[in-house]
């Protein structure tokens, strides 16, 4: 294949995925807006009574989305809202139905997560189990979970966005209600609220706390502006970035023809966003083919042991030290750029020879500015949701033309 057809089969690659994406964000939040402005009214009197979040997941993928949401709201990024009490129960600690008996209680949130070629049957105990113990339960299968919201695709890259993109939203917007009294049953209504701080997130809220229906209109339109705004980001990274992610995955795609592996690294929401990066890896192919990939963010005893002996920015180049090879291909996501650990990261592994590849949000700090990594893939916002939203995109748009580009095209000039 020529350099000119491996561009031509990139972009148009790259043009489908982003119209796919596009119709489906625009067709699920406007059919679902109210039914999340709805929900965050009930979560947030749940956690008004002492509840937590609880989220189920089997097979890897999804465990990283029940990580990430857990991580979200117990560490909140929005200045001055509160942590609210959230934990992932995932398959390595056994069955869920199981871990569920021995957690879940009223009132507590729990939301299940299931990838799509995995068996429903555990998923859909632990669901069945928490709805029987007076949980308020959410689904994005069928589980018989109370409040189910089911994404227009059968693309499994897209789902997970969507899904990410929703969670997200009810994250954001909870606290909407969570931090008006008045609307909670039990509680007494104050004269008024001022969002401080985060008043740009909620730009059509009034202060007045005593009227549910107009509150849940307003949230329901914030939730709306959150999926035109993701959609937009969504576009800029996939467009702009058109030529790094093209040079990124013919760099990945000859790595792996050579027997190289794939080290995927982030902190926090990113290291979520990594761990579902090998997964997809792991087992994306379309074809068949397994590539070889290591979360550097997996092993809770490494990342203690050097964090603790030696320093939290050492926590992934030590890993980088004991995994990479020559040849090998690490990715780093970021979404400021200038993570301290993610920057020794890349600075390690270009010493060893690895290729690098990052995708970072903001200006692309540190990492952008300086050359830190061969490849940087830039999601333009200040708003940590939606970058870490798009650069699922991106992600995911690395693993699908690794697995169309041919073997022969990896050494023509993009």
């Amino acid at each position: 294949m020529t350099a000119t057809a491996t561009r031509d089969v990139v972009d148009v690659h790259l043009r489908e995925m982003l119209a796919r994406r596009s119709e489906a964000n625009s067709e699920f939040f406007a059919h679902e807006a109210e039914r999340l402005a709805r929900l965050c009214h009930l979560m947030a009197e749940r956690f008004a009574r002492g509840g937590r979040l609880i989220a189920f997941a089997g097979a890897p993928a999804a465990r990283s989305d029940a990580r990430h949401v857990a991580v979200e709201f117990v560490h909140p990024v929005i200045v001055g809202k509160r942590a609210l009490p959230a934990l992932a129960i995932t398959g390595e600690g056994g069955g869920l139905a199981d871990q569920a008996e021995s957690i879940a209680r009223e009132p507590d949130v729990a939301i299940a997560f299931l990838d799509a070629h995995e068996d429903p049957q555990d998923v859909a105990r632990a669901v069945a189990l928490a709805r029987d113990r007076g949980c308020l339960t959410i689904a994005f299968s069928e589980l018989a979970a109370e409040w189910e919201f089911e994404p227009p695709s059968e693309d499994g890259h897209i789902r997970q966005e969507l899904v990410e993109t929703l969670y997200h939203v009810l994250w954001e917007l909870v606290h909407v209600f969570f931090d008006r009294r008045g609307l909670l049953a039990g509680r007494d209504a104050r004269r008024v609220h001022d969002p401080g701080a985060a008043s740009f997130l909620y730009p059509f809220l009034a202060e007045h706390e005593h009227e549910l229906e107009p509150i849940i209109d307003d949230v329901r339109r914030s939730a709306l502006m959150k999926a035109e705004e993701i959609g937009a980001l969504r576009a800029q990274t996939l467009t702009d970035n058109r030529k790094a992610l093209q040079r990124a995955a013919m760099a990945l795609r000859a790595s792996f023809a050579r027997g190289g592996k794939l080290l995927a690294l982030g902190n926090g929401g990113s290291a979520t966003d990594a761990m579902d990066v090998v997964a997809d890896f792991r087992a994306s192919a379309a074809v068949g083919t397994t590539w070889p990939a290591i979360d550097l963010t997996a092993d809770p005893g490494i990342l203690t042991a050097i964090a603790n002996d030696i320093g939290i920015d050492a926590i992934f180049s030590r890993q980088v030290i004991a995994y990479g090879l020559r040849g090998d291909t690490l990715l780093a996501l970021s979404t400021s750029g200038d993570s301290r650990n993610v920057i020794e990261a890349l600075g390690e592994a270009r010493r060893r020879g690895l290729v690098t590849i990052a995708l970072v949000g903001y200006d692309g700090g540190r990492v952008a500015g300086e050359g830190l990594a061969d490849h940087v893939v830039i999601t333009r916002s200040e708003h940590i949701p939606r970058i870490q939203e798009a650069q699922a995109s991106a992600y995911h748009a690395l693993c699908e033309l690794v697995e169309l580009l041919p073997v022969a095209a990896v050494g023509d000039d993009p």
